[in-house]
């Protein structure tokens, strides 16, 4: 097999996948292939792209944070809560985004310190920040000032028909600057090199306490700001937001070709997997007859044949 061909394989897979599904649907239902398809795929899509492309840079270095969907629904009620009581949403932006990133690297730190699990760390995080959350309010609070108003009508329009959103538009910004902070950054190398060992990338000299806090930071700060992206989208805040959100993303991160283990993946694999979780999603819905648990379906038999394609390929870099 072409080396090329070898070293990015899962995610050609995920490629050939999505342009398979998108075809076949584009084939059997009228009005699927459209860019206003497309462009619902990555609105609706929004909260949870943007959650994953965080959870890539931790699972590039190795790690795993099941809080995500916890800070989402955290940072949802607490703004909506704060706008409510008069304060600005550039204020409230910037006290949820500082939240979050100190929430990451509070994690971060016990994570190394400790040398604890990232599973268990993270697992107590979720309950703490879905704790916060039932805290601030028990019930959905809607967001009703000018510039959420103004900015949840606005639309980038592209000839007649198409129309992008601004959730989608973020989105799109959050997924271009995470490639270039995991393909062209320092931080970047250094997330994957601990995540193919962290012995080795001490005996390198790189640093590696340092790296792992700032992924988590990072991670919790994007989460953050999936929780203002998810007020926009809906006009709200819900402190039962964003349940199993944190199991999605690392669905969508290892459906995107990225080696669980850590080490080896690519952040347009990621773009790849949130295309396959909304294209599957959209069909159902062009269907009308397919419940939704089909989504939950396909994406676990997806799931599984990445899992055992990535073992298969550990085991014949191995060999080799």
């Amino acid at each position: 097999m072409n080396p090329f061909v070898r070293r990015n394989l899962p995610l050609i897979s995920t490629a050939a996948i999505f342009i398979l599904l998108f075809a076949s649907a584009s084939l059997k239902y009228d009005g699927f292939f459209s860019g206003s398809v497309l462009v619902n795929i990555f609105s609706d899509n929004a909260v949870l792209g943007i959650t994953a492309v965080g959870m890539t840079l931790v699972i590039f270095a190795g790690g795993i944070d099941l809080s995500v969907g916890a800070v989402v629904a955290y940072t949802s009620i607490f703004s909506a809560i704060l706008i409510q009581r008069g304060e600005h949403p550039g204020a409230v932006a910037f006290y949820v985004l500082s939240l979050g990133a100190l929430f990451g690297a509070f994690m971060g730190t016990l994570i190394h310190v400790f040398k604890q699990p990232a599973f268990l760390i993270t697992l107590a995080g979720m309950f703490l920040a879905r704790g916060m959350g039932f805290w601030v309010s028990n019930e959905s609070t809607s967001i009703t000032h000018p510039l959420y108003d103004s900015l949840s009508r606005f639309e980038l329009s592209i000839g007649e028909n198409v129309h992008v959103p601004l959730t989608a538009l973020l989105l799109l910004a959050t997924i271009v600057v995470g490639y270039v902070v995991a393909h062209f950054t320092r931080f970047g190398r250094n997330l994957l090199a601990i995540g193919g060992s962290e012995q080795s990338a001490l005996l390198m000299g790189l640093p590696v306490g340092a790296t792992k806090i700032a992924a988590y930071t990072l991670n919790s700060t994007l989460a953050a700001f999936a929780g203002l992206v998810a007020t926009l989208y809906t006009g709200s805040g819900n402190p039962s937001l964003g349940v199993g959100l944190e199991l999605d993303s690392i669905a969508i991160v290892v459906i995107g070709g990225t080696l669980l283990a850590g080490g080896r993946g690519h952040m347009i694999g990621t773009l790849f997997g949130i295309l396959v979780f909304g294209t599957i999603q959209s069909a159902i819905l062009f269907d009308g007859r397919l419940d939704s648990a089909w989504v939950r379906i396909v994406v676990a038999a997806l799931l599984l044949t990445f899992i055992l394609l990535q073992r298969a390929i550990v085991r014949s870099t191995a060999k080799r």
